[in-house]
């Protein structure tokens, strides 16, 4: 939990309070069984790879800047040629080509560059060796610690619940929408499923998180052809965890490695220990949560428990990282759409649904996947927030949230301290 958006800030310490704490970051990457620091830094990368890798990188990296220097008006437009315009094509192809290819399921040079200017910090080779040299006052990099719920994310939203119950609201769990009800360009009702048992909700007002390609599908009358067919031309990426149980008290310090590792499947490990030792009941045991990007309806996804454990015990013994064993059991949970996909022309189906949405009187879209982006959770709960503003009388334009390309895990000195002076001073009051 870490934020430029102070309102959501100051809503999760509003709703958390001490339950709220504070823990020391720490990720790393795995490759060639080798650990090295995330973000790369240079004297470890360097020192992992060898005198010949690193040379080889140089250049590669030289070489990099004097093509960018001969076409000064080319702007990247795949995550490929951005990483490689900024860290030389030796260094993409080792450290960020398999990882973003487990994540996606698609080609490099098929994702779209705002990307990877979200998600990767602004940092070239060149202004690495320089903090790494000379240090930086001013230099940006990733925060050294993050607020967490000390017993996970699943404590903030249980706790947003009760303060809904407590003001009269009603949280409807179990209840999926069939159906929503419009009047040309007006929602009427929706018709849901709640525990089996066939729902109608009118409302004034409506505000949707689902996905932006599930509501379209939803709408009775359906829309035009030419909406549907976008909606159908976006696509999301699954997400498996497979979470084991480890007779072990501490394995490694992360709170997630990142398998660069070509050899096996999992792309991420997570030990939620690490988050908050409150998470593991028993001090002595360790749970590690192996992150598998697939998705629905592939080979991975359509795989039994049975078989994920298996597969999940199998890589993490042979990445060393705990005997096999050692594995005391396990469970498995799976996420469908949990990344929607920024392949090369997913801006222009997203534009004809936007456009078509634009026009409804009383329908806002939130979130990840309401607005099909790529938000963090702040950004999600921004617009949420933004949204209930409107609601209000205010004017808001949503999809201009998070819309700079940039990625919000990165503070200059300078930021920080204000940060933390901002916090100390400030006051939390409901926004």
């Amino acid at each position: 939990f870490y934020t430029k958006v102070e309102a959501a800030h100051q809503r999760w310490q509003e709703v958390l309070g001490e339950d709220l704490i504070k823990v020391p970051r720490m990720s790393r990457i795995y490759y060639q069984g080798k650990f090295y620091d995330y973000p790369l830094s240079i004297f470890n990368t360097l020192s992992n790879l060898g005198i010949i890798n690193s040379l080889i990188i140089l250049l590669s990296y030289f070489k990099a800047k004097i093509k960018a220097k001969l076409r000064p008006w080319r702007e990247p437009e795949t995550f490929e040629e951005w990483v490689s315009d900024r860290f030389g094509r030796r260094l993409y192809r080792l450290f960020f080509k398999t990882y973003t290819e487990k994540v996606w399921g698609i080609p490099c040079d098929k994702i779209q560059a705002e990307w990877a200017a979200q998600r990767i910090q602004k940092l070239s080779l060149k202004q690495a060796i320089i903090n790494a040299l000379f240090g930086s006052q001013n230099s940006k990099s990733l925060i050294k610690e993050f607020d967490y719920p000390i017993l996970g994310p699943g404590m903030m939203w249980e706790k947003f619940q009760q303060a809904v119950d407590n003001q009269g609201g009603q949280v409807r769990l179990n209840t999926v929408v069939t159906s929503i009800q419009r009047d040309g360009n007006h929602i009427k009702s929706i018709t849901a499923l709640q525990d089996e048992k066939t729902i109608s909700i009118s409302g004034d007002h409506f505000i949707s998180s689902m996905p932006v390609t599930a509501l379209v599908k939803k709408l009775d009358p359906p829309p035009p052809p030419a909406v549907i067919q976008a909606a159908k031309s976006l696509s999301y990426r699954a997400f498996i965890i497979v979470a084991l149980i480890i007779d072990a008290k501490d394995l490694f310090p992360d709170q997630w490695i990142y398998i660069h590792s070509p050899e096996v499947k999992v792309g991420r490990i997570q030990n939620f220990k690490n988050w908050s030792a409150k998470m593991v009941s028993d001090p002595s045991k360790t749970c590690l949560g192996l992150e598998y990007f697939c998705n629905e309806g592939d080979e991975i996804w359509n795989l039994s428990e049975t078989k994920l454990l298996d597969l999940a015990t199998r890589e993490l013994a042979s990445l060393g990282l705990a005997d096999a064993k050692a594995v005391e059991d396990g469970t498995v949970l799976r996420q469908p759409k949990a990344y929607p996909v920024y392949d090369r022309d997913y801006r222009q189906h997203l534009q004809v649904i936007q456009d078509f949405l634009a026009d409804f009187d009383n329908l806002q879209t939130i979130g990840r996947n309401g607005m099909h982006r790529y938000n963090n959770q702040d950004h999600s709960m921004l617009t949420g927030m933004l949204a209930v503003k409107n609601l209000l009388g205010e004017n808001h334009d949503l999809w201009q949230v998070n819309t700079e390309r940039s990625y919000y895990e990165e503070f200059t000195t300078e930021e920080l301290k204000q940060k933390q002076d901002s916090v100390e001073d400030s006051v939390w009051q409901p926004v």
